[in-house]
């Protein structure tokens, strides 16, 4: 799906279930992994998750699509457009939109091996590190030693 395609389904959703027109823009956003959308405040435009539409189909994305028309239409409406807000709730809730979306697989959260290790020159204590740090900053959390840095040899992917 595009995102020409996205637009006309966020306006259709805007107007069959809010009764008002979605005049701003809607996009695929590749980059959200832990959302499944957002909605900003400034300029009104709403993005989407493309791994939540090929994941979990066009009915979990048609929700997402709904949760961010609350946040849309409530905001420009001059109302509680926050999720703590009753009149977020309340929409949400008549509309049909999902309060939290689905979490993606692991696999798509590419999560990195450790490549760093800190440890203390006095007590032993270790720390796991994905980026580099500069151990002259910082102290042991335990007895407030030294620390050393080492760097994990992490084979490549294949």
């Amino acid at each position: 799906m595009e995102n020409k395609e996205l637009q006309q389904w966020v306006e259709r959703v805007s107007l069959d279930f809010f009764g008002r027109p979605f005049l701003h823009k809607a996009t695929f956003n590749a980059r959200l992994k832990s959302t499944g959308g957002r909605y900003f405040t400034v300029t009104h435009h709403i993005e989407i998750s493309p791994h939540q539409l090929s994941h979990y189909g066009a009915e979990e994305t048609e929700k997402i699509i709904k949760h961010e028309l609350c946040h849309y239409h409530l905001h420009i409406m001059g109302l509680g457009y926050r999720h703590r807000d009753q009149d977020f709730k309340a929409l949400l809730a008549r509309v049909g939109g999902s309060r939290y979306c689905k979490s993606l697989p692991d696999k798509m959260k590419k999560t990195q091996p450790f490549r760093y290790k800190l440890f203390c020159v006095a007590c032993g204590m270790e720390y796991l590190r994905k980026r580099r740090l500069d151990p002259s900053r910082y102290l042991c959390g335990r007895c407030r030693g030294k620390l050393k840095l080492i760097q994990l040899d992490i084979p490549d992917k294949p």
